[in-house]
């Protein structure tokens, strides 16, 4: 497993949400230096401390471990509907409309 890149994930998503390291540690009930060993790959999280890290940042899970495992076609459709989720329906159209178009032009 990529430890380096899950925990580059786990860092980036947590930044994007704004918190500090010292704030997801509180709410993990870890210590800062446990956060920072798992953001930087170099120990993997248990199980039930991964759960709760994406429960935090509420983020897929599938996310976190994309580029980890085989079936990441059903994981990239599972962002793509996660971030789809975040805009306006009139977004919604526009997107599809440029998707259509990419992929008629990548079928000539």
């Amino acid at each position: 497993m990529d430890n380096k890149l899950i925990g580059h994930r786990i860092k980036e998503i947590r930044e994007n949400r704004g918190y500090t390291q010292e704030q997801l540690a509180e709410k993990l009930n870890l210590s800062v230096q446990h956060v920072s060993v798992i953001e930087r790959g170099v120990k993997s999280p248990r199980l039930d401390t991964f759960i709760r890290i994406a429960n935090i940042l509420e983020i897929n899970a599938d996310y976190l471990l994309k580029d980890v495992l085989r079936v990441s076609s059903q994981l990239m459709s599972n962002e793509l509907y996660d971030m789809l989720s975040q805009v306006s329906e009139k977004e919604k159209r526009r997107i599809l409309e440029v998707v259509q178009v990419l992929i008629q032009t990548s079928n000539k």
